[in-house]
């Protein structure tokens, strides 16, 4: 099964975005990667820097930021594929931004095959 990994954390927590950038992932990508369960991931720009879309009607509405008023911000994303469930939660826990924020994860709805 596929997976994202949605990586999380408050903007009051104080984290340095500087010391994030280069404290990356701590080995975790590396790691993943040599267990062969990465299919994607990357970070992502400050929510200040976010577009939303909207389309109601024939009319195009954007707005400046992330879609919703939240203090959580989503700074980064991987794709993992893996047995199920219970490896997803043990890879995301083993990702240092769990210590230190939330991770998400979702599974990827994928069609069921010969569907789609």
């Amino acid at each position: 099964m596929r997976y994202v990994l949605m990586i999380c954390s408050d903007e009051t927590a104080g984290t340095d975005p500087e010391l994030a950038a280069a404290t990356g992932c701590g080995g975790w990508s590396e790691e993943m990667t040599r267990r062969g369960v990465i299919r994607g991931g990357a970070g992502l720009a400050p929510p200040d820097r976010a577009t939303t879309v909207k389309v109601r009607g024939e009319e195009v509405l954007l707005t400046d930021g992330p879609f919703a008023e939240t203090k959580d911000q989503i700074g980064g994303f991987s794709v993992i594929e893996c047995a199920g469930l219970d490896e997803a939660i043990e890879i995301a826990a083993r990702h240092p931004w769990a210590a230190l924020g939330q991770i998400e994860i979702r599974p990827v709805d994928e069609p069921a095959p010969g569907t789609g």
